[in-house]
């Protein structure tokens, strides 16, 4: 099952041109992937997994802009589990039409340490199995 996400385009988050940003549209990538893994934790929390991941990739691809006051709408969800990294897909629109999608490889971590880790079995199941999304590759 994907995640729905959420944002209200702000004035500083857009460019000369008066839409989005490019870099911004990672920074929406990532809070709503805290978002998404949080409302998935205890409390709300996903520190309070013991589990943590580190972002190693990331592809983006551009379909329309999105403007200042716009309600970006991001689905997201895993798209491939490896042993110990993972994809996550996003898809982005106002009103219905397409602004963006993309692609993020992360890598599940040891909190504190960082230590590379296999994704535990427990983290998936949260996580949900691996959906078909029109994402770049």
């Amino acid at each position: 099952m994907s995640y729905r996400y959420e944002t209200r385009v702000r004035y500083g988050e857009c460019d000369q041109q008066g839409i989005v940003f490019n870099a911004n549209y990672m920074v929406y990538m990532d809070d709503a992937t805290e978002q998404w893994i949080s409302s998935k934790a205890p409390g709300g929390k996903f520190l309070a997994l013991d589990w943590d991941w580190m972002l190693v990739r990331s592809v983006l691809e551009w379909k329309a802009p999105a403007h200042f006051g716009d309600i970006l709408e991001i689905r997201l969800g895993i798209v491939r589990y490896g042993s110990t990294s993972f994809d996550v897909g996003y898809v982005g629109t106002v009103n219905g039409q397409p602004v963006f999608s993309a692609r993020t490889v992360c890598v599940s971590c040891v909190p504190v340490t960082l230590e590379k880790c296999p994704i535990p079995e427990r983290i998936k199941a949260l996580l949900g199995e691996a959906l078909a999304m029109d994402v770049p590759s």
